[in-house]
């Protein structure tokens, strides 16, 4: 073997160790935080970083209903779903989504970026959110993540 060639170290799913982040969405644009969420989920911060393997950490995301958009977006932005029936077509406005169940937006932008695969709806299960200051992990004591970029 050549002294200039280097070895990869793939991570095994027996040896990822997932760590806890709270996340505080409170005034927080949703593009830029589900950015950081997904990549915390998917385990891109880590040095140890194998796409094949669940490797990330599990993410809570607290203040839902106060994510925002920025400028027109507000009234501009829909969400369309289809039922596969004829003439199934639903379509919701972001300020309805809002009003009714805001985790919905946060989990839509979120889930958008992570693999549309097998590995990337188990990843999926790793996001909790909730729209008010309360959730149920106090257990596994999450620690604060700090946001790169705030509103």
């Amino acid at each position: 073997m050549k002294p200039s060639a280097r070895i990869t170290d793939s991570l095994r799913k027996e040896d990822a160790n997932p760590q806890w982040w709270i996340i505080d969405a409170s005034g927080m644009t949703i593009g830029r935080l589900a950015t950081q969420v997904a990549t915390l989920i998917r385990g891109k911060h880590l040095a140890c970083f194998t796409p094949h393997v669940d490797c990330g950490d599990y993410v809570i995301v607290i203040n839902a209903k106060d994510a925002v958009l920025q400028g027109k977006r507000v009234n501009q932005k829909t969400y369309f779903h289809h039922t596969n029936y004829p003439e199934g077509d639903k379509i919701q406005s972001f300020k309805t989504i809002m009003k009714n169940k805001p985790q919905f937006a946060i989990e839509h932008a979120v889930r958008g970026m992570l693999p549309k695969n097998r590995l990337g709806r188990k990843m999926h299960k790793k996001l909790k959110i909730y729209a008010g200051s309360e959730h149920p992990h106090s257990a596994q004591m999450p620690q604060e993540f700090k946001l790169k970029y705030t509103a």
